[in-house]
């Protein structure tokens, strides 16, 4: 197993920054998964790894060798990309033993290392056919073992599940989590697709702008986000947002009003909170639950969508003051659009954003 080391990476395209002083360890044997929208230096990082663009400045370093101005062949790293691109008149076998017959790799041990691979895929009734006789979901396991075959210090994926349809993403998904719990091996996967990220990620890397917005463990990314960018990209529904006046407290918590001059108690402590009063409260579809409309403690508006996905609903509700949110309510909830409806806050659970977009939490919460 091996760690890949990033040191005060820049890259630049003439005058346009796209990373700057990019600083990451990826730990031995982890799945590291970079996530953010398009545009936001990802992918970009992931050639540098592999190679295939060079670095402005800074240093690469694999296993604690310094990598950066090495071929990527040399670099013993194997790459899975968004595209397929199998050779179209070679089987199955033959495009997963390609590259190691081109560097000389012995016969026995050839076939040894695709059988070994085509085992762990189900791939091994495949392997004496063609790719146009394949479903996307077997090719792109027949990309992914030919990264296999090479038995490489790390894997990097760049977005390999995008071209597949929804069930065979989620399928394909599951099985590179096995792959990596029997490989053990480190790798590295770039995707915009937060489902992916929490799914498979060890840690995960949301980045925005060519930085790092937040690095850390799904679930903890997920109920602590550290910015207001980092609430807004993870979760779905994504979290609601409302913009609120800081009012005193003296119970040692953060009160806030809304527009509509509701007042809602937080249970986020005051004592490092900045002093300005504009605020941004934030609130999961989780956090809020739907009342009767008549009581007192609660927001009031109506339903203008309601989403029925089987194992849960989501309710869309218009505020008094004209302001939207998502509310997660109960499977069988007979909730109907145009319904009054109250909608309650789980006061231990709603964050504070101020202006610049830093977050501060009502608690901290047991995460795995």
């Amino acid at each position: 197993m091996t760690g890949i080391n990033l040191r005060g990476i820049d890259k630049r395209y003439g005058s346009v920054d796209v990373i700057n002083n990019f600083e990451l360890q990826v730990d031995p044997g982890e799945f590291l998964v970079f996530l953010g929208p398009s545009g936001c230096g990802k992918s970009t990082l992931m050639r540098m790894i592999a190679g295939l663009e060079e670095v402005s400045a800074g240093e690469i370093h694999v296993a604690g060798r310094d990598v950066t101005h090495l071929a990527p062949g040399a670099r013993d790293i194997a790459m899975v990309f968004q595209h397929y691109a199998l050779y179209p008149h070679m089987t199955v076998y033959d495009n997963m033993a390609f590259g190691l017959r081109n560097v000389g790799v012995p016969r026995d041990e050839i076939d040894r290392r695709v059988q070994e691979a085509a085992r762990m895929l189900e791939l091994v009734q495949l392997l004496e056919r063609k790719p146009v006789e394949m479903s996307g979901g077997q090719r792109q396991r027949v990309a992914i073992g030919r990264a296999v075959v090479k038995e490489p210090l790390a894997f990097l994926f760049d977005e390999p599940l995008s071209n597949l349809d929804a069930a065979l993403r989620g399928r394909t998904r599951i099985e590179l989590a096995r792959l990596h719990q029997r490989l053990k091996t480190t790798m590295i996967f770039v995707t915009h697709d937060q489902v992916e990220a929490m799914t498979l990620a060890t840690r995960i890397v949301v980045m925005n702008a060519g930085r790092i917005e937040q690095l850390g463990r799904p679930m903890e990314i997920y109920h602590r986000p550290a910015t207001r960018f980092v609430a807004g990209f993870i979760g779905s529904p994504a979290m609601n947002f409302l913009d609120v006046d800081r009012i005193e407290a003296p119970n040692g918590f953060v009160a806030v009003r809304l527009p509509d001059g509701t007042t809602v108690q937080t249970s986020v402590p005051a004592a490092g909170l900045p002093t300005q009063s504009k605020l941004t409260l934030g609130v999961r579809p989780e956090a809020l639950s739907i009342g009767a409309a008549e009581e007192s403690d609660v927001l009031v508006g109506n339903a203008e969508v309601v989403e029925r996905l089987g194992d849960q609903t989501f309710a869309h509700i218009a505020l008094r003051n004209g302001e939207l949110v998502i509310v997660q309510a109960g499977a069988d909830s007979t909730i109907s659009v145009g319904d009054l409806v109250g909608v309650r806050l789980d006061h231990s659970a709603v964050h504070l954003f101020d202006q610049s977009g830093i977050a501060y939490h009502a608690q901290a919460r047991s995460v795995a």
